[in-house]
């Protein structure tokens, strides 16, 4: 695989887009951030709600879900709002990043209680989920430290960071973090999902056109991981 730079702003074939974090972006929210990957940025705001839902009464668990939205000028020509019913690509979405958010908090620890992590595109051009992941986990330890300060908790329930990345195969060159033009005209297209440590979450892969081979999805994780190491260095970093 070649890693000379031939994409926009000179990026090489395995490297992240410029990334900037935010923190209290949205300052009423209990953690809160605004992250930037390329012209992508997504406002992630996690609200702790005193209550854990119906189903898990008398569990003494806690529970950890997500929203996701895009807004209507996030992209080239309006989108116009969800109302009422969601699509089913935006079910898809926060049910990702939900479950990617969970992975990183002890629902035990976190008591019957929930947090909401609210992730608001503004601006998209590519890897608006992974980023969503990404920022709300860093929205999401903001909150938990919260409850540890306001003395709600007496141990900070939050266990480990979890970061995502998109990948994908274009042109026949496997690239990490795809931007819209590139994954506009992917021939493969994956989005993974890992925690601090090594462990993966969650892959998610689709061939547009041929299939690819094990040995190709091996080696997209691979490159997937080593991105994924770099934004738990900045997600320490956001966080201090």
């Amino acid at each position: 695989m070649s890693t000379e730079p031939h994409r926009r702003s000179s990026r090489g074939a395995a490297e992240l887009r410029p990334i900037s974090v935010q923190l209290d972006a949205a300052p009423y929210a209990e953690g809160s951030c605004l992250i930037a990957m390329g012209e992508t940025r997504v406002l992630c705001a996690a609200s702790v709600e005193e209550t854990a839902p119906a189903w898990r009464k008398g569990s003494g668990r806690g529970w950890v879900t997500a929203e996701y939205a895009m807004l209507p000028r996030a992209t080239h020509t309006r989108t116009p709002r969800e109302r009422g019913t969601l699509g089913g690509r935006t079910q898809e979405i926060q049910r990702l990043i939900g479950r990617s958010l969970r992975a990183c908090v002890d629902l035990t620890a976190l008591g019957e209680r929930t947090i909401r992590v609210d992730c608001d595109v503004i601006q998209a051009d590519g890897g608006t989920r992974t980023a969503s992941i990404t920022g709300g986990a860093i929205a999401l330890r903001r909150a938990c430290r919260w409850l540890v300060d306001q003395q709600l908790l007496d141990r900070d329930p939050f266990r480990t960071h979890v970061a995502a990345i998109s990948v994908g195969i274009v042109d026949g060159e496997i690239l990490l973090d795809l931007d819209y033009s590139e994954d506009s005209r992917a021939e493969v297209d994956l989005n993974v999902v890992a925690i601090e440590g090594g462990g993966l979450v969650e892959v998610q892969g689709t061939a547009e056109a041929a299939p690819f081979s094990p040995e190709q999805l091996q080696r997209m994780v691979t490159i997937a991981s080593r991105g994924i190491e770099r934004l738990f260095t900045l997600q320490h970093d956001a966080v201090g």
